[in-house]
């Protein structure tokens, strides 16, 4: 983590036009400046249909990401982290498909710089993970890290921070650990829990109040479909998790791994 907070610091040091990114696989490490990865010979023109973070259709230049991951397995793991604290955790084995959903490197050119994200906020540059194909994957909106400062190969969340797991005593087939894989998946990124997890984003989940604990009845489940409906201010910054993006059911067992964890309050 100290590594990706350090290739952070340096990128924000440098001048526009500048971008380097490192990625950092146990058995290997590499810093790619931006005109070193416009130059591979695996770089493509990518369209991207409803881009996630801006909404409509994108095109980039783009490197195939499983081929800056070489010696990466299926059964691996990996973190980007980005410039405003956001941690994706992403298992390796989606990254490393050629077919159905492909994760790409999105590079942004110096010469012809992205739009911006929104009135007075910078693009998604320098460095985008863009899917093709993504609901072939079913690839939800935060495995789409923007500005990204580096990705590194870590141990599994559950093993890194045990604070986040839910009773041992239950099945792995569980619901509650089920949920646990969806949290994983769509709030880590943001969001710590007992103090657990690498992201600067969001509020803990857990501490000191866990938000089952404050939302009584149905209002948790449509605060995650459309936080702007509850509590709206031009500042806000989580998204809004549709039923296409996050089904029904899945938001029921979301919603039970934090009923679970309020009764698993532990100090960091």
């Amino acid at each position: 983590m100290k590594s990706i907070l350090a290739s952070l610091a340096l990128l924000l040091a440098l001048p526009a036009g500048a971008a380097q990114l490192t990625i950092e696989l146990d058995h290997a490490s590499k810093t790619w400046q931006t005109a070193e990865l416009l130059a591979r010979p695996d770089v493509q023109t990518v369209q991207v249909a409803d881009d996630v973070s801006y909404k409509r259709n994108m095109t980039y230049r783009a490197v195939p990401l499983a081929s800056l991951l070489p010696g990466l397995k299926p059964e691996n793991h990996l973190q980007a982290v980005a410039l405003d604290g956001f941690a994706a955790e992403l298992s390796a084995a989606p990254l490393l498909q050629s077919h159905g959903a492909r994760a790409w490197l999105a590079v942004e050119d110096p010469a012809h710089p992205w739009p911006a994200l929104a009135d007075g906020k910078p693009s998604a540059g320098p460095f985008y993970l863009v899917w093709t194909d993504p609901e072939a994957g079913n690839i939800g909106p935060e495995q789409w890290p923007f500005q990204v400062a580096g990705i590194k190969q870590l141990k599994t969340v559950a093993e890194r921070f045990p604070g986040l797991l839910p009773d041992p005593k239950l099945a792995a087939n569980d619901p509650v650990n089920q949920g646990f894989g969806l949290f994983q998946k769509n709030c880590l990124a943001c969001h710590r829990l007992n103090g657990a997890g690498d992201a600067q984003v969001g509020p803990d989940l857990n501490l000191p109040y866990n938000p089952t604990e404050y939302f009584s009845g149905d209002f948790l489940k449509r605060y995650i479909r459309d936080p702007q409906s509850l509590r709206h201010w031009p500042q806000a910054k989580m998204p809004a998790f549709a039923a296409s993006v996050l089904p029904d059911g899945e938001l029921d067992l979301l919603v039970g791994y934090l009923k679970h964890m309020a009764g698993r309050k532990q100090q960091p």
